[in-house]
């Protein structure tokens, strides 16, 4: 007689003798740093991000980074010694004294970076070139409105919030070490060279997967 609760006799599934030791972890999260450009002529520079923690000071700013400037506690390592595949980047640029970029010189400085501007990895050894940062923005150029004189809107990088690497993620063990540096170019043309009326921050964020290892036993 059949048995009515295997009615077509498959083999019972093989459970193993010991218990397993730890359990693999995944999911996503973002990780993020700032640079802050002071005003003046940025031309043929190079601005390192991701090399500072919260609670110190660097990366251009006077004072010491807070969680709105970087997600960093340790100079170039991913939080907690994750296993980290980024598959996206972006780039967002705003004025220092955290007013909206709203006026035709704070609009020049935005299309200056984003003309000028290219995000490159750096790995202590290796550069890879990421993208001009007109692209990290899903599309690049200024999007945005303005109303009249009062300034109802703001303009901000790209119609979109993030670059996607689409095919080939870059994967950074835990424990590497890495930067993303914002490279700024001098100008090809006459009419002088890049420069900013104001400050600006240039904050670049990493969306990625993780995974961590959780110990059970």
């Amino acid at each position: 007689m059949a048995n009515p609760y295997n009615p077509l006799g498959t083999p019972a599934p093989k459970v193993p003798f010991t218990q397993p030791t730890s359990l693999f972890r995944y999911g996503e999260v973002t990780v993020w740093s700032t640079f802050n450009l002071a005003a003046g002529a940025i031309a043929n520079s190079t601005n390192r991000l991701f090399t500072t923690p919260r609670g110190q000071v660097g990366q251009g700013f006077a004072n010491a980074l807070t969680i709105a400037q970087t997600s960093i506690k340790e100079g170039g390592r991913v939080p907690s010694g994750l296993a980290y595949d980024v598959f996206g980047v972006a780039c967002e640029i705003t004025e220092t004294n955290g007013t909206a970029i709203q006026t035709q010189a704070n609009l020049n400085d935005l299309v200056n970076l984003q003309r000028s501007g290219v995000l490159q990895w750096d790995f202590v050894q290796t550069a890879v070139d990421i993208a001009p940062v007109m692209l990290v923005g899903a599309g690049g150029g200024a999007f945005g409105a303005l109303g009249n004189a009062a300034a109802q809107g703001s303009m901000s990088n790209g119609n979109g919030a993030i670059f996607m690497y689409r095919k080939s993620p870059v994967a950074l063990p835990g424990g590497c070490t890495f930067a993303i540096q914002l490279l700024i170019g001098g100008a090809a043309a006459v009419g002088g060279v890049p420069a900013l009326g104001s400050a600006k921050d240039v904050r670049v964020t990493l969306f990625g997967y993780y995974k961590s290892v959780i110990e059970i036993a």
